[in-house]
């Protein structure tokens, strides 16, 4: 069975966030996925396979971390509309059957792709106990993402205080169901970005995400009432670094990004 590993949100190899991605004819039972999700050992794995045709999506798709399902990744999703357009299975928009309802991934002529994803509702609460400690920056303010995210998004003082992070990750696993968002204001726009932020999952078995599309969900709805614009670029300041456009537009968000494949091969299992 083929499978591939895209780097996504980026249009370089060794940047963005690498997906393994699978394509079947159906979907193995759930260990099996689980084993594959654990061998690549990537923050997700994709699989997906063809729909019939007339319904309201093209291809289920289902993502998995090493420790677990997920119900929403938006890069796996960039990655696997990658793939399916790269390798010529399909052209034009991709309707993806998944756990958070029917996304679509459209391409455009400059290589770059476009997902339509469910904008996630941000209520403001107060900091945990023990958020301060455990990520080692003091919060200017916390909203919960709601369920289908499961994050929290933590304003902190400014795009060097983020950058600087060093949490402790034990510390934070439990301070919400999936994980932590850290943002900031950028600096400089000039650079080309509009804010910044780095992603902590060790909960769900991520430390730290390299770029999280699910997470500018959030993100996007919580700049674009800062800033003024419902078009902006975040700037996830992580390691290996990428970019992801937004576009809010109310109930859906639209993200942006580019793909490319780095390694393809045979799994014998």
């Amino acid at each position: 069975m083929r499978i591939r590993v895209v780097d996504a949100f980026t249009d370089r190899p060794f940047a963005g966030n690498p997906a393994g991605v699978m394509l079947l004819d159906a979907f193995p039972d759930d260990a099996w996925l689980q084993n594959v999700a654990i061998e690549v050992n990537h923050a997700e794995t994709a699989f997906a396979h063809p729909l019939p045709e007339g319904g309201d999506a093209d291809w289920a798709l289902r993502w998995f971390t090493p420790g677990t399902e997920v119900d929403m990744c938006g890069h796996a999703t960039l990655a696997t509309a990658h793939v399916l357009h790269s390798t010529g299975v399909t052209s034009g928009p991709v309707r993806f059957a998944t756990r958070s309802g029917v996304l679509v991934a459209t391409p455009r002529d400059d290589g770059s792709y476009v997902l339509d994803f469910p904008t996630a509702p941000l209520t403001e609460e107060p900091a945990p106990d023990g958020l301060a400690d455990a990520l080692g920056a003091e919060p200017l303010s916390v909203h919960d993402t709601g369920r289908l995210v499961g994050d929290l998004v933590v304003e902190l003082a400014d795009e060097k205080t983020v950058r600087a992070l060093a949490p402790d990750l034990k510390a934070l696993v439990g301070l919400s169901e999936r994980g932590i968002i850290a943002t900031a204001r950028a600096e400089d726009p000039a650079q080309g970005y509009d804010f910044v932020s780095r992603c902590f999952f060790p909960g769900v078995g991520i430390d730290e995400d390299p770029v999280t599309g699910s997470a500018h969900t959030a993100l996007a709805p919580f700049w674009a009432q800062r800033l003024g614009r419902t078009v902006l670029t975040g700037l996830q300041a992580s390691a290996r670094t990428g970019l992801v456009r937004v576009d809010l537009r109310g109930a859906r968000t639209l993200l942006g990004g580019r793909a490319v494949t780095t390694i393809e091969g045979e799994l014998n299992a």
